[in-house]
């Protein structure tokens, strides 16, 4: 009896007209109950069935959420418990393999028991999204990246503490800044928050095949070629990890290295320069396939690194034609024999109170001279200054006269917060940035730039050559 049963839901699907392209991945039950009237295989009075049974649970969830007290609530709340409800159910009918077969579920069964049964999917993906930050916290890079570990050290503990399974099943309940090589946005709530772990793992997984020194390196040389700091952007560490290993391969070098050294460069340049569109795609996918060999890459990591690969050789193929190839390939930096020590030093750093005090007794002086040494004589910390500058304790004229008491140097350090967007740019020179007239968010900031704008040609190029020395490792802009 239950071979004949089989065979007839066989059948059924075999029969259905229902276009997979019509369902959405967030709202899957309704677009598949509207496919499923679309295609005949419910009828008007079940769909309402259907509708009906979701109306019950949501009134008993409304009395649950209000604790008894009411049965009525707010059409924002009500919006919100139905959208959790339907996620659950999402869950459930997402389940089948079919989709003829989820709907033939829905036209038979209790829609009461369809929800906790969703919500017990829900819940199981839940505990295991909890095993999987469990695991990735664990293995964690070390690697001084903001997004990264705020990430995992702050936002994702939030949404484990914060989800709710019954009245916020659908939302994120948390802010995930860190970005993903290949991310799907479709998804929302747990079934996101899993995914992501998911991802993040995999790629971590591949980020722990290399050297931890080698990494850091990377991400240094890389923060240098783009001119930012690599600190505090928005960027994949498992894709410039990748890219470079594959470009490693193409110039002889083992699977397990991502250094790229300036000779390895021009090897790769002349290679890529001379290739087609179409060998360029063929080398990049041998190196690929060699990569994942070498490594011994599981399945579901080489799928991963194959979906990035696309990118990257369009990424290569533009970089070719523009001779542009520095800004994909992260190349090797030469050591300098000795950096800069900074005048504005973190370790100088003054307390809150005493700064207090400090710019009360600013405001006390009634001549700008006095202003300016009373600052000269106690300000030595790059967070002080912008501490001072961001209070208003100056005015007008007053910052010039303190701007003109700064060396170089200490231009320079202002210059690389006051231009960070612009000094990023390949294609301006530094000059032409202070001149461009760029609008300032802030009082201080404005007569910065008109100080600035003030100077000869020559000392702007003095004040150029010492933004280029100073790493940006050097300063913290926060």
């Amino acid at each position: 009896m239950e071979s004949e049963n089989l065979k007839d839901v066989s059948a059924l699907v075999a029969r259905s007209k229902i276009r997979k392209a019509n369902l959405k991945r967030n709202q899957y039950t309704i677009s598949l109950l509207n496919e499923g009237l679309r295609a005949g295989m419910l009828s008007s009075q079940e769909v309402y069935n259907i509708q009906h049974g979701l109306i019950l649970v949501l009134q008993d969830l409304i009395r649950r959420y209000t604790q008894g007290e009411s049965s009525s609530v707010t059409s924002e709340t009500a919006e919100s418990i139905m959208a959790s409800i339907l996620y659950a159910v999402d869950a459930y009918t997402l389940s089948f393999e079919q989709p003829d077969i989820a709907v033939i579920d829905l036209k038979t069964a209790d829609i009461r028991k369809v929800y906790e049964k969703g919500v017990d999917l829900v819940s199981q993906c839940f505990e295991e999204t909890k095993l999987l930050y469990k695991e990735i916290k664990r293995n964690k890079l070390d690697v001084p990246v903001d997004a990264y570990n705020m990430t995992i050290e702050e936002s994702l503990p939030v949404f484990m503490k914060k989800y709710g399974i019954i009245f916020d099943a659908h939302n994120t309940m948390a802010s995930i800044d860190y970005p993903l090589a290949i991310d799907d946005m479709r998804l929302q709530g747990v079934f996101y928050i899993r995914q992501y772990l998911e991802r993040l793992k995999m790629e971590t997984r591949f980020c722990h095949f290399f050297n931890g020194q080698d990494l850091l390196d990377l991400l240094a040389d890389f923060g240098k070629a783009c001119r930012f700091d690599y600190r505090i952007e928005l960027f994949n560490i498992f894709e410039l990890m990748l890219n470079n290993s594959v470009f490693s391969i193409l110039s002889g070098r083992d699977a397990n290295q991502v250094k790229i050294s300036a000779y390895q460069y021009n090897q790769l340049n002349r290679l890529f320069t001379h290739f087609n569109a179409s060998q360029i795609s063929s080398s990049i996918h041998e190196a690929m396939d060699r990569l994942q060999h070498d490594l011994k890459t599981d399945p579901q990591l080489t799928d991963y690194m194959n979906q990035c690969r696309d990118n990257l050789i369009q990424r290569v193929v533009n970089a070719a034609n523009h001779n542009s190839l520095e800004t994909v390939i992260i190349t090797e930096k030469e050591e300098k024999p000795k950096s800069i020590v900074l005048l504005l030093s973190e370790a100088d750093r003054m307390s809150d109170v005493r700064l207090r005090l400090l710019v009360e007794e600013i405001m006390q002086c009634e001549k700008k001279e006095d202003k300016v040494q009373l600052i000269r004589s106690n300000f030595f910390s790059l967070h002080d200054y912008l501490d001072l500058l961001d209070s208003n304790c100056l005015f007008e004229d007053e910052y010039e006269a303190l701007f003109e008491t700064f060396g170089d140097m200490e231009l320079a350090i202002f210059a690389k917060i006051v231009f960070y967007e612009e000094l990023r740019s390949d294609f301006l020179d530094f000059e032409t940035i202070v001149l461009s007239g760029k609008e300032a968010e802030t009082e201080w900031r404005m007569h910065y730039i008109e100080f600035m704008q003030s100077l000869s040609k020559d000392r702007i190029g003095s004040i150029e050559n010492f933004i280029y020395d100073i790493d940006y490792e050097e300063i913290n802009f926060y």
